[in-house]
Parts: C-alpha cells; structure tokens; sequence
C-alpha cells in the first residue's frame, strides 16, 4: 500500500513541477516539452529537490510514458499520406537520413570529444542526430500558419520519413550485441508479420467494433488503449520490444478513415503521457558540469551543419528553391524526442553509456531552446544564405517558377490576345472566399486573373477552374517582376501583416507602386487605423476584415430585429 501511495504522489508531483514549469517556458516563448524536462530534473535528486527517488516509481512513469508517445507517435504516421508525397519526397527523406547518419558517423571521430569511443556510440550518436523533433517542429509551423506552404510539407515530409527510419533502427536495435545478418533479418521478418497482423485486425476487426461504440468517447479511449497493450504483448511474445509493439498499434488504426476520430479523442490523454515521459527523462539527467555542455555545444553546431549540407542541396537539385531548401533546413535544427526514446532503449540493452545519454538529452534541451527562436526568424535566415548562395549563380527559381515564366509573357496580354490584368498576390483565406465567389458569381472574370503566391499546391485547382497560377514570393521583390505587375490594372493583397513573412503591407504597397505604375491597389490591415496610414501612402484600397465582419453581424441582427417588429405589429 505504501508503494501505491509512493507512486501517486510521485506522478501527482510529476504533473504539478510539469504544468508550472511549462507556464514559465509558454510566457518565456520556449517549447512545453522545456518545462517538463526540468520539472523532472527539480523533482531529482541530481540537479533538484530530491522529491522523488524511487527508482521504481521513475522507471514505471518512463516505461508507461515511452508506450503511450509511441502509440501516439503511431497514430499520426499515415503510409497512406506518405505514399502520395511522390517521387522528389521519397528521395529526400532517404536521403536526408542515410546521408546524415554516414557523414556523423564519418567525422565524429575527428572531432576529438571525449565521447563516441564505447562499441555503438557512434552509431547512437549518428542516428540521434539524423531526427529531428516532430513535436516541436509542427507546433511552431502551426504556430506561424507555413504547414501548408511548400518549405512547411517537405518539413512535415521529412519527419514522417525519419520516424519510419527510428522504427526501422529500433526493430534491429535488440540484436545490435549479436549482429548477425540473419537475425536482422529475422527481426524485419517479424516486424512487417506485426505489422500485417495488426492492420488485417485493425481493418476487418477493430474497425467494426469502434463503429459499434463510436458514439461513446470513453469506449472509444479504451478499447484504443486496449489494443496499445494487446499489440505490445504480441510484439514481447515474438521477441520484439513492447514499444516497437505500441508504434504498430498506433499506425495500424491511423491507415483507416476512423484513425481521425480516435486521434481526436485521444489529444487529452496523450498530452498527459508525454509529460509523463519527458519528467522522466528529468528526473535521469545528472548535473551537467562544463564538460558536458562544452561537447553538447559542439554536437549542436554538428547537427546544424549536417541539416544544411544533406537537405538544402538536395531540395535545390530537386528544383524546388534554394530558399525552400534553407527553409527546411532551419525548420529541421533540433534533436528529435525519438532520439531520447533510442537512447533510453540502448541504455536499457547496455548499448550506450550513461555519459552519453547525458549528452544527448543535454544537447536535445539546448538545441531545443534554440531551434524556437530560429524557426521563428527562418525567413530572414533563409533570405541570408539565399543571397550569399546567389553570389555563386545559384539563383532561387523553383520548377514551378520556371514551368510559369513561358506563360508569364502571355499575363498582361502579350500573345493569343488573352489579358491577365487583375493580379491576386497569396491565396489564402479571404483569397479562397474570393475565387469561390468568382467561380460562382462570374466566371468569365477568371480569365483577366493570375493568383500570384509561392506554394504550388493549389496550381491545378486554380488551372482548372480558369485561373492563371504563377510563382511569387511577397517578400522577394525581384521575384514580381515576372508576373506581369507593368501592365496590370488591379492588384490586391488579401494577406495581412499577421500573415505576411519577411515583408508587410507597408513595404509591399511602396514595391507595388514602382512595379505597377497604372494599377490600382488593394490590400488588407488587421486595425482600421493601420489601413488609414495605407490609404495615405497611396493605397486606393484596403480591407479590414474584422470591420467586414462587424458590418455584417450588425446587418444581420439589425434586419432580424426589424423583421421581428414588422411581425408583432
């Protein structure tokens, strides 16, 4: 009983030293994943309070935290998504890990840290550097409104491909002490008969009995855990480890059209488990001394250099920029929290020591802290280095760009008498609600129209519908020279400076009116008095949405009130 007692006043503190350190890092602007690491290491008896010392209790919150993330991380890996991503994608998330993993492994040696020396350090240590952090990396692209540009997907691409690389590494990882090319084998062998397993029950099985309770959420919650721990026991029983069972569990309910239901009912739950899992991880880590953070500086000035060089080349080979390369590249400077998951199992199979587990998660934290605040300047970043890069006659044109630039002498009616003289600069939210109108409303007005804006995936959807699509990058100035700016006789901006990255409507409107001479201007400003000083620059128009939107509510209600008076008298 006092065990029991012990075990719930140690998660109970776990979550209390959790949420108040995760308050500090939210107003200080850092990830909550901060705050729940060094609410653990407070909590320890190495750098803390010594509030909980039971081994016990530490190793059972770590073990049950590390089997619900990975059946979470699980759930958000769809191989049916990753099978659409296409050809360039597939050869960037090969390469960026198989790449990554040989350069580290190649020079760390010649580094001359006092690390990497024991028998799979090396390896560890190449692998732990190839990931990066899922978690952190989408909440800050979603954060900053770019998981759906171009350098936001092949973010979010690489990611998904680096955590089937982690899978991969953890399915052989128990038979790293005995090589043995058979037994590797064997090990693929039995993870893909999980995974057929898995998915045959999920999709035949499984799939039947969340219809049957699906308008009950906690039935949901727990036969989604049950099937967690029924596909951990099968993976212990044919010699896999338990959270290689919990990742197959996750993937095998998120091919199917009900994995999104069961994600939904599971944000809470998994919220919980993940701090779990990370206050362990603090409640591990020792007293850093000099040393430590000396080599976990110079292993984060690695990982950084290892970005660049095995993701921007291959971006801009693939012809889609050398920005968006950048950009990726930037996104993708941290340690992944599937690192601290590798080397808690290696520990476990005594593969790797603790001096360097220390490292690792001491590199994680700092590199953590530091990939905030470059994801949220990546655009002025990226900007630097595509300058220096064009000094080389590299230019920044993806294979978008190029294919529009034989249409671009057509734009403004050069050629087949087609005139394109309205140009929409970005297609996002207010211009989505426009084109919809359009198509609706007048759609012999298509054909005057090029949506201007740097993520191609809406371009067939727009061709289709009558529109010209062509590359433009706002904050570029140069890259709007080519879509017909001279000749227009309108141009609006439906993005406001909430949205707009690396420039705003201000120095937007003054490149417009050198570029555009003839065309009227509209933009868009978040406050009425911001879009006054527009006007007064030379704007001839600008939109403020939330004054729309209060027009709108106030005609709504008004005319509804008066129908109401007309009907009682």
């Amino acid at each position: 009983m006092h065990g029991e007692e012990s075990l719930l006043t140690d998660i109970g503190l776990s979550i209390i030293f959790a949420t108040i350190l995760s308050h500090i890092a939210r107003v200080l602007k850092q990830p909550l994943i901060l705050g729940y690491i060094i609410g653990g290491a407070l909590l320890g008896k190495e750098m803390g309070f010594s509030l909980v010392t039971n081994e016990a209790s530490i190793e059972l919150i770590s073990e049950i935290g590390l089997i619900l993330l990975l059946f979470i991380i699980g759930l958000e890996i769809n191989l049916g998504e990753l099978a659409k991503m296409g050809k360039a994608m597939f050869l960037l998330g090969i390469l960026q890990f198989t790449l990554s993993v040989a350069f580290v492994y190649s020079v760390f040696p010649f580094l001359g840290l006092p690390i990497g020396s024991e028998k799979f350090d090396l390896l560890y240590i190449a692998v732990a550097l190839s990931l990066s952090s899922t978690l952190i990396v989408v909440k800050l692209l979603q954060d900053k409104v770019e998981i759906n540009t171009l350098s936001g997907k092949l973010t979010v691409g690489v990611l998904v491909f680096q955590d089937i690389w982690a899978i991969l590494f953890m399915g052989v990882q128990p038979n790293l002490n005995n090589p043995e090319i058979l037994k590797i084998l064997g090990s693929v062998g039995i993870i893909v008969l999980l995974l057929i397993f898995s998915f045959s029950i999920s999709k035949y099985a499984l799939a039947q009995v969340y219809k049957a309770c699906s308008s009950s959420p906690e039935l949901v919650l727990l036969t989604s855990i049950m099937w967690c721990f029924v596909v951990c026991g099968v993976a212990g029983e044919v010699g896999l480890s338990k959270e290689m069972g919990a990742l197959v569990a996750g993937m095998s309910i998120a091919a199917f059209p009900y994995g999104a239901d069961v994600i939904s009912k599971l944000i809470g739950i998994r919220d919980f488990f993940v701090t779990l899992f990370f206050v362990a991880l603090g409640l591990k880590v020792p007293m850093p001394n000099v040393q430590v953070i000396a080599i976990s500086m110079a292993i984060i000035v690695l990982m950084f250099f290892v970005r660049m060089i095995t993701i921007a080349p291959v971006i801009i080979s693939l012809k889609k920029g050398v920005r968006n390369g950048f950009l990726t590249s930037l996104n993708l400077a941290q340690i992944s929290e599937f690192s601290l998951v590798i080397m808690a199992l290696g520990a476990g199979f005594e593969h790797v020591t603790s001096q360097l587990k220390a490292v690792i998660l001491t590199s994680t934290i700092i590199a953590s802290v530091v990939s905030t605040y470059v994801i949220m300047f990546n655009h002025p970043i990226a900007a630097v280095l595509t300058r220096w890069l064009s000094k080389f006659g590299i230019s920044d044109q993806t294979e978008e760009e190029k294919s529009a630039d034989g249409a671009h002498g057509h734009a403004a009616g050069h050629g087949g008498g087609e005139v394109r003289d309205i140009i929409v600069l970005g297609y996002f939210r207010i211009a989505r609600a426009f084109v919809s109108y359009l198509v609706d409303l007048s759609p012999s007005l298509t054909k005057r129209i090029i949506i201007a804006d740097y993520n191609p995936a809406f371009k067939d959807e727009l061709t289709e519908k009558g529109f010209k699509w062509a590359y433009a990058d706002l904050a570029h100035p140069e890259s709007l020279t080519h879509i017909g700016l001279h000749d227009s006789s309108m141009v609006i901006c439906t993005i406001s400076d909430s949205f707009l990255k690396g420039t705003n409507n201000t120095r937007l409107l003054s490149t417009l009116s050198k570029l555009a001479p003839h065309a009227k201007i509209v933009l868009t400003s978040d406050e009425p008095d911001d879009a006054k000083k527009l006007v007064v620059d030379g704007a001839d128009k600008v939109i403020v949405p939330g004054v729309i939107t209060g027009e709108f509510l106030y005609d709504y209600i008004a005319s509804g009130m008066r129908k109401t008076s007309r009907d009682q008298t």
